[in-house]
């Protein structure tokens, strides 16, 4: 007994762990073999035709409810399925009317005697043109139509593949966008070239079928005909009532599926993608009073003139215009709602002007972009290419590149600036502005262009490169000529961006601090336990965090961080000190921020004389702000370090200048407010298993000048 149960619990669990959702694609198709192959009885036909009924119905629901045809990408195999299968039932029906056809009656199935009568209605002739009627709307009207729309959006989707593509890269370059946005973007863009392209091809599987549903109407009439004759000793007018009936039945209901599901096809390829639905959509943009009340009071004239129907359109005008009152009652509500809101929200009204509070003080943002009053055009919130949408793609941007949540940019209008200035503010004072040329693109010179461009000539505010504020029209040929071109608020947003990126450091406030500790407080509550501020203190640590931010290295890794610094205070409390302990441990991040992986580390180095020079000179002061260069030395040393900068940016090498660990932290501000692009690294941040491979050593050009 024990076995018996546990067998079937097993038995039991088999079933219901086992993917049976993936047969069914194999299960339909041995039943179109079967039905292509094997004699079915009058019964089966009958179950088989009610449920092709349905799987018609639910079809054409899904697409009518179905907010994007995306959103029903199985449609065409979907159709193909439905298709291949009444084809199938059309066989079996066939030779079942053709083998029972002259006992007449049901020996075709009760459904397609059902049909027969219900459209023949007593007279074979009528029934006959009905059929016909019903046929020629499918063919004609339906099917061909869905299949030229079906046609022509393909053909204009493969067409517009290429803008699109590029249309996301330049997000993606722009930062208005994330690397996940753009695959997304980019699978849904392959999925509705592949999803149209289908439709295409099923559009025809959709009017194929209505031609072999007409061709099978004129076999099994005529074959019908020939074997009640020849076959039964059939009268004329015996086969053509007996066989008349079956061939009528068993066409409309194969012929009323495929109209359902032409329909569908039509639906779904002539749909404008939304947020919402057909009925939606039909419902929010016909819901206009102005034309229900138009169509209501004509048809009421209508209504009283003699010798019209009056009863009819008198009920059907006065209906319309009932309609139109409560639309335009339901309008007057919402526009009531709306200004009750304006209100509530306008800083101007009596209730706000009474009185004040904290937000009425100025207060000093984070980061701003101040516009002049002819750029206001750029802040336009239905346009993706809208200022506002660059810039929150390049917070969001940031915030995933330095590891935390960078505060809200601001964009305000400043009459104070020139109509076409910008201003990039950051905590109340002005990092950089710039012109802009309305209406114009720029055209960034990369250093490779084949030939100039007119325009106005100018340079990129944000790298400093050569380039010509060009007409929008002229674009494409500009990018024909090498140029890189973008628009206005890419401007700005670059320009942004490469003064955020190198001032990161005063990104970082007590808030940001305190919630990267709540943040790692949720997951590792031991981690924090008693070392902030009990050993570490929250300006401390704001301290080091803008140290690391100020040299470009991000605070991802804000668990090792803090690790570091739990073990690293119990021998010092200075910043300086704990921010060169986190930057070893966090060496290999560093590294990976301004090398490629599984290659040599191409760094430069000092001479060893003017290392030892510099290493005195740390040695001997009483602290890193004391030290400074004498001029001679100075120049020599910053017009050498230049050269080869300039030299490794040549070769496309990113450089790096590798020092002992006592002048690294004070020669990395030196270079810094000197403005030389480059990463100072200390020997005991780079890690063992790491390659390097020196390419420039660092020479004073006058030697005997400098120490003299």
């Amino acid at each position: 007994m024990e076995f018996t149960w546990d067998k079937l619990t097993n038995i039991r669990q088999f079933a219901a762990n086992f993917p049976w959702s993936s047969l069914a694609v194999p299960a339909v198709v041995l039943l179109i073999l079967a039905l292509l192959i094997l004699p079915m009885p009058p019964l089966m036909l009958d179950i088989f035709f009610s449920i092709n009924i349905i799987l018609a119905l639910i079809i054409i629901m899904v697409a009518i409810n179905t907010a994007s045809p995306l959103d029903f990408s199985s449609f065409p195999i979907v159709i193909l399925f439905a298709t291949t299968m009444r084809l199938g039932l059309n066989v079996a029906s066939t030779r079942l009317v053709l083998l029972e056809g002259h006992q007449g009656g049901d020996a075709a199935g009760k459904v397609i005697e059902a049909f027969g009568q219900f459209v023949i209605g007593g007279n074979y002739a009528v029934g006959f043109i009905v059929f016909a009627i019903l046929m020629i709307i499918n063919f004609i009207v339906i099917t061909k139509g869905a299949g030229r729309v079906s046609e022509v959006i393909a053909r204009f989707t493969l067409d517009a593949l290429p803008g699109k593509q590029m249309a996301i890269d330049a997000d993606l370059n722009a930062g208005v966008i994330d690397q996940d946005t753009a695959r997304d973007r980019r699978a849904q863009v392959s999925q509705e070239s592949d999803f149209y392209g289908s439709m295409d091809g099923a559009s025809k599987f959709v009017r194929g079928d209505a031609v072999a549903g007409l061709l099978i109407l004129m076999i099994n009439l005529i074959g019908g005909l020939a074997i009640g004759m020849l076959q039964h000793d059939l009268t004329f007018g015996e086969a053509s009532r007996a066989y008349l009936l079956l061939t009528i039945g068993d066409g409309l209901v194969a012929q009323l599926p495929a109209l359902i599901l032409s329909l569908a096809t039509a639906l779904i390829v002539s749909r404008v993608s939304t947020s919402e639905s057909a009925p939606q959509q039909a419902t929010r943009q016909l819901g206009n009073p102005a034309a229900f009340a138009i169509a209501g009071g004509t048809l009421t004239i209508l209504g009283v003139i003699p010798g019209m129907p009056n009863a009819v359109f008198l009920m059907l005008g006065i209906f319309s215009l009932t309609i139109a009152f409560m639309l335009k009652r339901n309008l007057s509500k919402i526009d009531k709602a709306v200004e009750a809101s304006n209100v509530a929200d306008d800083p101007t009204s009596p209730n706000e002007l009474l009185e004040l509070d904290w937000d009425d003080a100025g207060q000093v943002d984070v980061v701003s972009i101040e516009l002049g009053y002819g750029l206001i055009s750029l802040i336009d919130s239905e346009h993706n290419s809208s200022l506002l949408q660059r810039a929150k793609g390049i917070r969001k941007k940031m915030s995933s590149d330095l590891g935390f949540l960078l505060p809200t940019i601001r964009i305000r209008d400043n009459l104070d600036n020139p109509p076409t200035q910008y201003r990039i503010v950051l905590n109340g004072t002005s990092r950089g502005k710039g012109i802009i040329e309305i209406g114009r693109d720029l055209a960034i010179n990369p250093g490779s262009v084949y030939e100039e461009i007119d325009g106005i000539a100018t340079k990129d505010p944000a790298f400093g490169l050569d380039a010509v504020w060009i007409k929008t029209e002229d674009k494409e040929y500009a990018q024909a000529l090498g140029y890189t071109v973008v628009d206005a608020a890419s401007v700005i947003a670059t320009h942004m961006n490469s003064i955020l990126r190198s001032n990161a450091d005063e990104l970082m406030t007590f808030d940001i601090a305190q919630q990267l500790i709540d943040r790692i407080a949720e997951n590792s509550p031991k981690l924090l336990e008693d070392f902030i501020p009990d050993q570490l203190s929250l300006s401390t640590l704001v301290k080091i965090l803008q140290n690391l931010l100020a040299e470009g290295v991000p605070l991802k890794d804000m668990r090792t961080i803090l690790e570091t610094l739990s073990e690293g205070t119990s021998f010092s409390k200075d910043s300086e000190k704990l921010t060169a302990l986190v930057r070893i441990k966090l060496g290999r991040l560093i590294i990976q921020e301004i090398s490629e992986p599984d290659h040599p580390l191409e760094v430069m180095t000092l001479e060893p004389s003017l290392e030892q020079l510099l290493n005195d000179l740390i040695s001997n002061a009483q602290s890193i702000e004391d030290v400074a260069l004498e001029p001679n030395l100075s120049q020599s040393f910053f017009s050498s370090v230049s050269e080869i900068v300039e030299e490794m940016e040549k070769e496309e090498k990113y450089p790096i200048l590798v020092v002992s660990p006592t002048i690294r932290s004070w020669l990395a501000r030196l270079l810094k407010r000197a403005k030389q692009e480059l990463s100072v690294l200390s020997y005991r941040e780079i890690p063992d298993d790491q390659s390097i491979r020196i390419v420039q050593t660092i020479e004073l050009n006058d030697k005997e000048s400098s120490e003299e």
